[in-house]
């Protein structure tokens, strides 16, 4: 029986300089990890809920991008999830899916750990 090949996934946009350095960051070690842009495919429902399972979803508003700033955020209430769903660069950036893992940020020490599992050391 063949195992399924688990994909290591990064969640970005190809601006984000954090993004273009966690694609490097496994890219320099072999690994060729999946890229999903933000720009051009938002995440669906599942996806995100998939998400908010590991990461707290206040955790995934990123206050300090443009779009935050653009919509006026700042002082108005209104459900994080569903904000998310509906404004997709208001993620923070790079999101790393890994099987169960989930991994928010350029995190080096946490990626090792991955490029380990995947290369089966």
């Amino acid at each position: 029986m063949q195992q399924k090949k688990i994909v290591v996934q990064i969640i970005g946009t190809k601006k984000c300089k954090e993004t273009s350095k966690t694609i490097r960051y496994f890219q320099e070690r072999g690994i060729q990890p999946a890229f999903l842009d933000l720009n051009e495919k938002p995440l669906s429902k599942g996806e995100l809920e998939n998400i908010t399972k590991v990461v707290n979803t206040e955790d995934l508003l990123d206050k300090t991008s443009r779009e935050y700033e653009k919509q006026n955020l700042k002082y108005m209430q209104f459900n994080i999830f569903e904000k998310l769903l509906e404004s997709p660069l208001l993620i923070k950036t790079p999101i790393l899916r890994y099987g169960k893992k989930v991994i928010l940020g350029y995190i080096p020490e946490k990626f090792a750990e991955i490029v380990k599992d995947v290369k089966g050391l």
